[in-house]
């Protein structure tokens, strides 16, 4: 019997998606609609597919922003970005998204969008969904303890968590550790980017002293075999996204045998695979599940397993995980 193709394989899979930014999954055709809405005779500039490093991308990232101004912005978005994951048999998706980049926006009126399009998701895809609201680290501790009275003031019930990105440099983790605790003590969820462009100590102060158990990227782990082993006996999760690591970190051929990912994935840790900002980088998630095994040669179980990740260490209730499961199973 002929063996199915690496497309074919990959595109069965059952996923989930636990690092999807909203404002970076808007494709340029979105981007552009939105932008147009506001400004009827805008000049708009033709997509490119990568950056030179991360403070470029999020000078782009921030000019998406500008453009979501209302609930239906950000609902169009959503299903927009859910849509896109569908086609990848995507079965549930954690989604960060960034308030404090939109200017003059109710952040109830950010929920009501972005709610009101999981919901369509549900109906159209069967597909779940939970909210990351994440804090801009750039701005400060100070600020941080803001951005989570925000967030505690209008709890729903898909809001499960918080995060942390933007510039790691010179953004270390320590000083938004009262943060982290309260929100903990608050039940609210936490995770973290760190070692993305950051070196392996911002990964352990993310561990250590915000709490996580769950890191977004953590590529420069792997310069510190000791924190690897500790992060592998904790049963950390790192939520990789190989088409980004080519733009905003040192590792840009994923054909390499000392990239990270590959490194982290041979050393044991948990990593589950994700596109980050799929449409600034003009790729979808079925595609960084193909550039993993094409260049790292990974097995149909491992892929399994990699997926299988992802709907694990997800944050739905325990019964929205044991649904989860089936429905990959499925």
């Amino acid at each position: 019997m002929q063996q199915p193709s690496t497309a074919s394989l990959i595109a069965s899979i059952p996923k989930v998606e636990l690092h999807l930014h909203l404002e970076g999954a808007v494709g340029h055709d979105v981007a552009s609609k939105m932008r147009r809405r506001y400004e009827p005779d805008a000049v708009i500039e033709p997509p490119s597919a990568g950056f030179k490093d991360l403070e470029t991308f999020l000078a782009v990232y921030d000019g998406i922003c500008r453009y979501m101004r209302d609930a239906a912005d950000f609902r169009d978005a959503t299903w927009h970005a859910l849509s896109r994951c569908a086609a990848s048999n995507v079965r549930h998706v954690e989604m960060f998204f960034s308030p404090d980049a939109h200017k003059g926006v109710a952040y109830s009126e950010m929920l009501d969008g972005i709610l009101d399009a999981f919901d369509a998701a549900k109906s159209e895809y069967g597909m779940s969904a939970l909210l990351i609201p994440a804090h801009n680290r750039e701005l400060g501790p100070e600020h941080g303890m803001a951005f989570l009275d925000k967030v505690l003031s209008d709890r729903r019930e898909r809001v499960v968590g918080i995060g942390l990105d933007y510039a790691e440099r010179p953004n270390p983790a320590p000083p938004f550790a009262r943060m982290y605790e309260r929100a903990r003590a608050e039940g609210l969820r936490v995770t973290a980017h760190a070692g993305e462009d950051g070196p392996a100590e911002y990964v352990r102060d993310t561990v250590d002293l915000l709490g996580c158990r769950r890191i977004d990227h953590g590529y420069h782990i792997v310069d510190d075999p000791e924190l690897v082993a500790r992060c592998r006996d904790l049963d950390v999760l790192f939520t990789v996204c190989p088409t980004t690591t080519l733009s905003t970190t040192i590792w840009r051929d994923l054909s390499a045998r000392d990239h990270a990912i590959r490194r982290m994935i041979d050393a044991g840790l948990r990593v589950s695979i994700a596109t980050d900002d799929p449409g600034l980088f003009m790729t979808e998630l079925n595609r960084e599940y193909t550039l993993l095994a094409e260049n790292f040669g990974l097995s149909e179980a491992k892929l399994r397993e990699i997926a299988l990740n992802g709907a694990t260490h997800g944050w739905l209730s325990e019964e929205g995980k044991k649904d989860l499961l089936q429905r990959c199973a499925a």
